[in-house]
């Protein structure tokens, strides 16, 4: 059995119930409990708690596993059960105090003993639908009667989750009508919905109509199956026992160990309005999508003076030890409201908007050349957001440019990680926007200058392959939309949104399927897939236009590329003239046509875009090029 935390000091009782225990001001009681035993009393989780989030789905859709991992556990040891013996497993401690009516607050364990009473409910279930012989016991273990101190008799669930995340829908399970039981609504009752389908689940592949293997399991899951259960007298110090057996490693995560230490600061009569504000920020995180111990990380990286790399394994040490930054303790409401605001601002951030719910192009556009899996860039404009609007606006270009150059050049995440850390220190104390212009250029022009020549290098000889679509879709919207904006103004084209279209194509101008005239035409290395896949040899073009030109000759396809809206692919084979010293003519101007397509053109072509991507990623001009010939 592994042992208690450190740290506490325990009195041994060998009551089963609030009402039988006599408790001095200071004692704390522990008592090594079956499942059996801790259902012979009554619990409620505070509504001060967190909600249910065994089994939770992420964001590809795929439940979480830890409800089908404590079934597992335990039916392995049953397995190993014998007729006369069998061995007893451990599934950890709850901390609980006396509430009123006789009936313990759950302060620590809600998880476990709420997936623990939704397993009694799936078995009485199935038992009963396979023969109807459902053992007493089971029934009084899920709910009972009781007398109040009125002299009332009530009869009540042995677990009430009295959050409002939950709604009573607990009351479903225990009732009996776990299959037609509130499944959508709240975050908890589609965690518990769908943690009593997995419980059924694992039950009918383990005991496929056997209600006699049902009953066996539901004896040994009560009898054998040991919780410790810790006694306090009052909440203070549950929550305390909280800290302290979380803090050795025996639990929760450090969000869980942060809301916990903000009741712990808290007084009493302010647990309703830090619950409320704990409510509203876990949804915010909920639904970013968010990991709470990422959004949380960033947020500290973000706000208070970090020293070097922050792990999320110690996140709250470095809290304990940082009080005088964070004042947590002094102000419990208050760092709670500055980190809802923090996660209802991430929440923004992620779904391309500003703090002030405003779409926002440069967001946005990171976005698209990250993917889901870059986000460091979420620390700078957590510790820009006291910016105003249009030096917010500026942070966000600046941010995405130089992203897109550290991911192209190469820059292992550990080391652009930590520059960020070290930017976002002095952002959140720029004011103004002469400060915020020097900021930008201590910081974004600098760290562009620095990796320039990487950025170029690695441009000049980029395949398809090197990089992730939704990557590469992002590079040649970006090289499209510059030009586009050069010619005909930005009205209309403020947004990426247009050019990252599934309705546009990128372009292979020699095609991988190219027909014989076509490789004829071309020449030499024709047929070399890793020509074909230069950038050099890619152009953003509509999908009605490459439904046309798709795998013909370059002469015919030269043809085609004027019917696109797109300046770059208009001007792909010769230069479009409007009249003399306008936008459209200087924009054009800019550009490499190439009147034959070769290996020459291609090569000459990718150095052309290595050397405008500099001015399209603000990293210096781009010179006139000369037509490849």
């Amino acid at each position: 059995m592994a042992p208690l935390a450190a740290g506490i000091r325990l009195k041994y009782s060998t009551s089963t119930h609030p009402k039988g225990v006599t408790m001095t001001a200071n004692s704390i009681t522990s008592q090594d409990l079956s499942l059996a035993q801790i259902f012979l009393s009554f619990y409620r989780v505070p509504d001060y708690q967190r909600e249910y989030v065994w089994g939770e789905r992420d964001a590809k859709g795929e439940r979480g596993e830890e409800v089908e991992q404590f079934l597992k556990d335990i039916h392995s040891e049953f397995e190993e059960a014998t007729k006369d013996d069998a061995p007893e497993y451990f599934i950890g401690t709850i901390v609980v105090c006396p509430g009123k009516d006789g009936v313990f607050d759950l302060i620590d364990g809600q998880q476990r003993s709420t997936t623990s009473f939704l397993t009694l409910c799936a078995l009485r279930d199935m038992i009963s639908e396979l023969d109807g012989q459902v053992p007493p016991t089971l029934k009084a273990q899920i709910a009972a009667a009781d007398m109040n101190w009125q002299g009332e008799t009530v009869e009540r669930m042995r677990l009430d989750l009295q959050y409002e995340d939950a709604s009573g829908v607990l009351v479903d399970y225990g009732t009996g009508k776990g299959l037609k039981a509130r499944r959508e609504g709240t975050r908890s009752i589609r965690n518990l919905a769908g943690a009593y389908d997995t419980i059924r689940e694992f039950l009918t592949v383990q005991f496929p109509d056997d209600p006699n293997g049902l009953r066996r399991f539901l004896g040994y899951f009560t009898n054998k199956v040991k919780l410790i259960r810790i006694e306090t007298p009052n909440i203070s110090r549950a929550l305390k026992i909280f800290e302290t057996i979380n803090d050795r490693g025996v639990g929760l995560d450090a969000m869980d160990l942060l809301k916990n230490l903000l009741f712990m600061n808290a007084k009493e009569s302010d647990f309703a309005k830090l619950k409320d504000i704990w409510r509203s920020l876990t949804q915010a995180i909920y639904e970013a999508r968010e990991k709470p111990l990422r959004f949380l990380r960033y947020y500290l990286m973000a706000t208070y003076d970090v020293e070097g790399q922050l792990r999320e394994e110690d996140i709250y040490e470095w809290l304990t030890k940082n009080e005088k930054q964070t004042k947590h303790g002094d102000d419990p409401i208050g760092f709670a409201q500055r980190l809802r605001d923090g996660a209802v601002a991430y929440l923004n951030f992620t779904t391309g908007k500003t703090v002030g719910g405003h779409l926002d192009n440069g967001i946005m556009n990171t976005q698209a050349l990250g993917g889901t899996a870059v986000k460091q860039h979420l620390v700078l404009l957590l510790a820009g957001r006291h910016l105003p609007p249009a030096l917010f606006s500026r942070l966000t270009r600046q941010v995405e440019e130089l992203m897109f150059v550290w991911l192209i050049a190469g820059i292992p995440t550990k080391d652009y990680e930590r520059s960020i850390t070290q930017a976002a220190r002095k952002l959140r104390h720029v004011e103004g926007e002469p400060a915020f212009t020097t900021f930008v250029e201590e910081f974004f022009v600098r760290q562009k200058n620095e990796h320039r020549q990487a950025f170029k290098t690695k441009l000049m000889s980029l395949r398809a392959w090197d990089m992730r679509k939704f990557r590469l879709r992002y590079l040649m919207a970006k090289l499209t939309r510059h030009f586009d904006v050069l010619a005909y103004g930005e009205a209309g084209r403020e947004s990426l949104t247009h050019y990252l279209e599934t309705k546009n194509d990128i372009e292979h101008i020699l095609a991988q399927g190219a027909d014989d005239e076509a490789k004829a035409e071309f020449g030499e290395g024709a047929a070399d897939v890793e020509l074909i896949n230069r950038l050099g040899n890619l152009m953003l073009v509509e999908a009605a236009v490459n439904r046309v030109i798709k795998n013909v000759a370059y002469s015919k396809k030269a043809l085609a590329y004027p019917k696109s809206q797109f300046l770059l692919a208009r001007c792909q084979a010769s230069a479009m003239a409007v009249g003399v010293g306008d936008k459209i003519t200087q924009a054009a101007q800019r550009l490499n046509p190439a009147p034959v397509w070769n290996k020459a053109a291609i090569e000459a072509r990718q150095q052309w875009i290595a050397e405008a991507a500099t001015e399209v990623w603000d990293l210096g001009p781009v010179p006139v090029a000369a037509a490849a010939s």
